[in-house]
């Protein structure tokens, strides 16, 4: 495999800190190699100085003759004056880039929905984002370097790049490296990781999933099996080998080796106990949103949502940007009174929303942080063990020295992790996040994950960060044309929605609607379509009560007795596989209902 660039003792170091000392590497075709590690370790200065942008202060990267090599920076460096046609294919004539296919690919999954025309200056930041990486793909490179691709694009956009980064080229040419937080990406696209830490930039092989194995077997040569027990990489590797069937099989590693690191490791969330612990904190009423709609002048974001948000409900809300997600996240939160419909809230309900604005943070940006948790006075419980609110900071990745900084000198990653903690410590039984993923790296993420694996409310969440969302909900919700649609598929689900949706031609996508349906129904048609409903429903209820009973059974269960709860897990699988069933056919119904 030829060479294509290479790094040998790089040494880097800042006024206050040593950043790299002696780090060796090198990129061969065909590597495509995600980089890890936490917020301030390196990793885009390690991208800098293997492009050439940052000079170290000791070693070389040499680079084969020949080799062209692109940059994707978190900074916006388009010029605001340029359209975004001439910022994408420069002064080429049409005729030249739009008979080149990888091109049109380009533009059609990046920018099909950004006027060609428009001035850069007239763009907002997600849209800036994307006329920049569409820049860089349609050009030709040995070496792309990609810092934060994912940042502004959505759970489609994510997608497509990924599948645009696994054919761009053929299987042993090219280099791409990428430094990435989401780890359903790095997944999709990495063979190989690198962990920067420490001053050092340690290989492994694989993506993210198999990057994980690799930790927890060099944790567990290093630290004895009861210290281990706590490792959040082994709860990490929990989930993945226990998760969604597709995850399974894209790592790398032995099967054999992952079963038995996990073996004695207890499922993630006890959700019976959580579902308890949630009602006794709510009761049976949470929010809601009954014919829910909600304008923007003459441009209507949401059209009759009627949703029940139950007790102790995990709920992931996927949609395009500028769906309606955040409008939705409003009108729950009752910072947003719809046009029409109504808001029901439970009389205990006490919710609390972890924005992007740090709005929490905004009142005491002077003070120091050990000042701020001083206020609290609260102890927070996690894995059944009670922690300070100091410690719980520490466990999201504060240094001690930390705490005598003041709010408003933190870095981004660090004003989120505490105000998720503020947040906790006020005790909601209701927390919705949006976009909590924002300036947070990999370990903390899988941090936050943990604290609120124990969290016994409901949960509301919007990211584009598709692996957290399968983490941390228990169902998907998507906003589509204004409607709320419940996904049994998951993500999966969505995305091919979304492209049936695309695919559909415009007299198809306007019959599908729920008025147009009803009105090819006759009468008769119509009566059986809501009888039909009043059943299924009926059905629902019925199989959701027997399904708690399971869940019931299973807690109460000799967990020594293996056969046992093997019985009642198929038992499960099956009654959680009817009603995924059901719940589809109620949806086709409603519709045809109207």
């Amino acid at each position: 495999m030829a060479h294509l660039l290479g790094a040998e003792a790089l040494h880097l170091e800042y006024p206050t800190r040593v950043v790299f000392d002696s780090v060796t590497a090198g990129i061969d075709e065909g590597d495509r190699i995600g980089i890890v590690g936490r917020n301030g370790d390196g990793k885009s200065s390690l991208l800098g100085m293997l492009a050439g942008r940052i000079q170290p202060d000791g070693g070389r990267v040499t680079r084969r003759g020949g080799v062209r090599m692109a940059v994707l920076d978190q900074g916006d460096t388009l010029d605001p004056a340029r359209t975004v046609g001439a910022s994408i294919v420069g002064t080429q004539p049409e005729h030249e880039w739009a008979g080149d296919a990888r091109v049109r690919d380009v533009i059609a999954g990046l920018v099909s929905d950004i006027g060609w025309d428009a001035t850069v200056g007239s763009l907002s930041g997600g849209q800036r984002r994307r006329v920049a990486l569409a820049a860089l793909l349609v050009d030709d490179w040995d070496i792309v370097a990609l810092d934060e691709p994912t940042n502004h694009l959505d759970v489609e956009g994510i997608t497509w790049l990924a599948g645009h980064l696994r054919t761009r080229w053929a299987p042993n040419a090219g280099g791409l490296l990428v430094v990435t937080h989401d780890r359903w990406f790095l997944d999709e696209v990495a063979t190989a990781t690198w962990e920067v830490h420490d001053r050092v930039v340690e290989p492994f092989e694989g993506g993210y999933a198999a990057y994980v194995l690799q930790r927890v077997e060099r944790d567990r040569q290093a630290a004895a099996v009861e210290s281990k027990r706590q490792n959040l990489m082994r709860k990490e590797l929990a989930w993945l080998r226990r998760g969604p069937p597709a995850r399974t099989s894209k790592p790398k590693f032995r099967i054999d080796a992952a079963n038995q690191l996990i073996e004695d490791v207890p499922e993630i969330r006890d959700r019976v106990a959580l579902s308890r612990l949630a009602t006794a904190r709510l009761g049976k009423d949470v929010v809601d949103l009954l014919d829910v709609s909600v304008s923007y002048g003459d441009k209507p974001v949401l059209r009759g949502i009627e949703w029940r948000i139950g007790p102790g409900e995990r709920t992931a809300i996927l949609g395009a940007n500028g769906a309606g997600k955040s409008t939705l996240l409003a009108v729950i939160a009752g910072t947003l009174q719809p046009d029409s419909g109504r808001v029901k809230r439970g009389k205990t309900v006490q919710l609390a929303m972890l924005d992007q604005q740090f709005t929490e943070l905004a009142e005491i940006g002077g003070d120091r942080v050990r000042d701020v948790l001083a206020r609290t006075r609260t102890t927070y419980v996690v894995d059944g063990k009670e922690m300070t609110p100091a410690q719980l900071l520490e466990r999201l990745g504060f240094a001690r020295e930390h705490l005598s900084a003041r709010v408003g000198e933190l870095s981004g990653g660090q004003k989120r992790r505490l105000q998720f903690l503020l947040i906790l410590l006020s005790e909601p039984n209701v927390l919705v996040l949006d976009e909590p993923t924002n300036d947070v790296d990999t370990d903390m993420l899988a941090a936050m994950e943990d604290v609120l694996d124990s969290w016994p409310g409901t949960l509301i969440v919007v990211s584009h960060d598709r692996y957290l969302l399968e983490r941390i909900t228990d169902q998907q919700y998507a906003i589509i044309d204004g409607g709320l649609r419940h996904l049994p598929g998951g993500v999966d689900e969505y995305l091919r929605l979304r492209q049936a949706q695309a695919a559909a031609p415009t007299g198809a996508k306007q019959s599908s609607t729920p008025e147009a349906a009803a009105t090819r129904l006759s009468g008769a048609e119509e009566r059986a379509a809501r009888k039909e409903l009043t059943a299924t429903e009926r059905k629902l209820e019925r199989l959701g009560e027997r399904i708690a009973g399971i869940h019931e059974r299973m807690a109460a269960h000799d967990q020594g007795d293996y056969e046992g709860i093997g019985r009642l897990n198929d038992e499960l699988r099956e009654a959680e596989s009817e009603n995924a069933a059901l719940e589809e056919r109620w949806f086709e119904l409603s519709e045809l209902a109207g």
